[in-house]
């Protein structure tokens, strides 16, 4: 009766000869005999009826059959080592893949990792910037925090960090900011304000949880990444509108004032992971990272 597949053992014996050049190395990487090895090659030529190895001077060379046979065998073992290697692993011992977006990798994630390595030292990332929104599979990140709202992919474990709150900043260099502490905000009507393109409606969402007629605001200067909008604040250029834990830092030290505070949207703070590759990591760096964003 034919066999469906070779006798497994004599396979890996073979693949390690063909790979390493040699039936010493093999055994030495099998840990096993030099005769225990020549003795799986010749069960493996029986098998199959036919010589895989011809003598080649004072080494062996593979025949046209054993050519064959390592390349569907090699194409078997290499990603089973891979593998095996990476299970091995223990998840301490590699970062956590973290993505987020630019803006919050520049302006709120890097000023914090050192307290998160004085208070977490275990908890070691890889922080990757995407400012476009994750696949459902999160493909090449470990989890992924987002400034968002739902729903979430059915595919994602979600922890709520905490509610997104913004508010308008400016810098006190800003020509009119004299004119606008202690005014209501009313005073912004009229004014050019400084947005960014990937949160259009930010300000109109301000608008009206302070009372105010959206249309009543006027878009000025757009900028491609919050990070460039709040830049541009700093500088003096205008009115931006923000999430108050990238400013935290800011308004602390004087840089920018917010005039009105911060008002709670519907989107929140998460971070995500996928369900299908659950990590202790994630839970305690969410831990970390409601209680850095209570802080703030």
């Amino acid at each position: 009766m034919s066999r469906a597949l070779p006798p497994l053992n004599a396979l890996r014996a073979f693949e390690a000869v063909a790979r390493l050049d040699g039936v010493g190395r093999a055994a030495a990487e099998l840990h096993v005999t030099h005769g225990a090895v020549s003795r799986q090659l010749r069960l493996l030529e029986e098998a199959l009826g036919s010589a895989l190895f011809q003598r080649e001077g004072r080494g062996l060379a593979l025949t046209p059959a054993g050519q064959r046979l390592y390349e569907a065998a090699s194409d078997g073992f290499a990603p089973l080592r891979a593998a095996w290697a990476e299970l091995q692993r223990r998840p301490e011992q590699t970062p956590l893949v973290l993505g987020c977006p630019g803006s919050v990798l520049a302006r709120w994630m890097i000023p914090r990792l050192d307290r998160l390595a004085r208070e977490r030292p275990a908890l070691r990332l890889h922080l990757a910037a995407n400012d476009t929104a994750p696949d459902a599979a999160l493909a090449g990140l470990d989890a992924a925090l987002l400034i968002a709202a739902p729903p979430w992919p059915s595919d994602w474990t979600v922890r709520e960090l905490a509610v997104e709150r913004i508010g308008p900043v400016l810098s006190p260099r800003w020509p009119g900011a004299a004119a606008l502490i202690g005014a209501p905000p009313d005073a912004l009507c009229g004014l050019e304000l400084l947005h960014t393109a990937s949160r259009p409606q930010a300000w109109r969402d301000w608008a009206a949880r302070v009372g105010l007629d959206p249309a009543a605001l006027r878009p000025g200067t757009a900028f491609a990444h919050l990070y460039y909008l709040l830049e541009a604040a700093n500088a003096g250029l205008g009115v931006a509108i923000a999430p108050q834990p990238l400013v935290a830092e800011d308004l602390a030290a004087g840089r920018l004032l917010a005039p009105w505070g911060f008002v709670d949207t519907d989107a929140r703070w998460v971070l995500c992971a996928p369900k299908r590759r659950e990590d202790a990591r994630v839970a305690e760096l969410a831990t970390w990272l409601r209680e850095a964003l209570a802080r703030d």
